[in-house]
């Protein structure tokens, strides 16, 4: 159907006839879409064998699935937090051979036999890893949702600065204790606290690292 002209054309025949155009030629796409959606292969899987907090796990994964969700969804292992989603808060951070990474940002089948430490791994109610009970010390949390990667981050931070890695703040690696307060937010600074506790953590770390 056209659309009608001429002196007597009206507002209704008009409106009728852009209605008519419209919805016949969103038919075909439609029908497209539904064909198309009907001949799509469903998505590659994977088995994918990972050592995770000491125990060995196989797991037969969508090929597009995050360390993050294999963690949370398939080994049910939820003190691993998902906030952003976009590797900007780091609530999701866990050590994979000791290194903290953004799990939300790596896919699973990246990790094939690799060993990942969880909150969980570090340490449980009845038997506290040092920086876990450095943080409740210091009250280094409040709500608490990014707790678990701040610990694991600050875990991996004194690791890497007796590893004598630098950050862009470190002036000289022979100052011992590398542990001011500069040179910890710097190393901190992708683990986000939206209720303000950093101080809190910094002291909770400078405790830990002084003991080490």
């Amino acid at each position: 159907m056209g659309f009608p002209d001429g002196p007597d054309t009206t507002r209704r025949d008009f409106l009728k006839a852009s209605a008519a155009t419209a919805a016949a030629t969103a038919v075909p796409l439609v029908t497209y879409a539904q064909d198309n959606d009907n001949a799509t292969a469903p998505p590659p899987k994977a088995t994918v064998s990972l050592t995770v907090n000491g125990k060995s796990q196989s797991l037969e994964l969508d090929t597009r699935t995050t360390l993050l969700d294999a963690l949370r969804e398939h080994l049910h292992l939820t003190g691993t937090k998902k906030g952003c989603d976009q590797g900007q808060c780091g609530a999701c951070t866990v050590l994979v051979g000791g290194r903290r990474i953004n799990s939300c940002l790596s896919l699973a089948v990246m990790h094939e036999g690799d060993s990942i430490t969880t909150i969980e791994g570090l340490g449980q109610p009845d038997k506290l890893h040092p920086m876990q009970a450095a943080f409740v010390k210091h009250d280094g949390y409040q709500c608490g949702y990014c707790t678990p990667g701040q610990i694991c981050s600050a875990v991996a931070v004194l690791d890497e600065i007796k590893r004598g890695i630098p950050s862009h703040v470190t002036a000289d690696l022979g100052t011992r204790p590398l542990l001011s307060a500069a040179e910890l937010r710097e190393r901190m600074s992708g683990n986000l606290c939206r209720c303000g506790g950093y101080s809190n953590i910094i002291d909770a770390i400078v405790e830990v690292g002084g003991k080490a």
